[in-house]
């Protein structure tokens, strides 16, 4: 069996949190603590899954997809 070689940042999404979540409903607090992020104007590291794609889609003005 063949070992998989992938690239660094192939299939990754660069995510950013740019507006805080406080007067957000419950739910979109939830996706943003889901995502992983612990502070605003944090960068963090996630595959390209539609499971994630989801949930950036469900709070598109909290967080935002970097280069």
């Amino acid at each position: 069996m063949t070992a998989k070689t992938a690239t660094k940042s192939a299939g990754r999404l660069h995510l950013k949190w740019v507006r805080s979540a406080i007067c957000s409903p419950v739910k979109h607090k939830l996706v943003v603590k889901g995502l992983g992020f612990t502070r605003l104007n944090q960068v963090i590291e996630r595959p390209d899954t539609p499971a994630i794609r989801g949930m950036v889609a469900k709070v598109p003005h909290l967080v935002e997809i970097v280069g």
